[in-house]
């Protein structure tokens, strides 16, 4: 069953790979979705797929690429929006 998180992550986490990084994550476990970066200097990532991928990229979301420094991440779910593929979004 799919399902849909969006996770919003704070920290040093522009400007050191952190939206191709979790790209590369996502991809290599199955997810679809986007992530962004933010005016306030934080990312966005959408991704939906099963349950234990969406877990795992969470996990992932805690430290992120070994440049960034990630300080609190915040999840919420939705429905699904049946995105094709993962992409890195301006």
């Amino acid at each position: 069953m799919t399902e849909h998180r969006t996770f919003r992550i704070h920290g040093r986490v522009q400007g050191v790979f952190f939206r191709q990084s979790a790209k590369k994550e996502a991809e290599r476990l199955g997810l679809t979705g986007y992530a962004r970066n933010n005016a306030d200097d934080t990312v966005t990532i959408e991704a939906e797929g099963p349950r234990e991928a969406l877990d795992a990229l969470a996990a992932w979301c805690q430290h992120g690429p070994p440049a960034a420094r990630v300080e609190k991440v915040e999840v919420q779910t939705a429905p699904p929006k049946n995105y094709q593929h993962f992409e890195v979004r301006r």
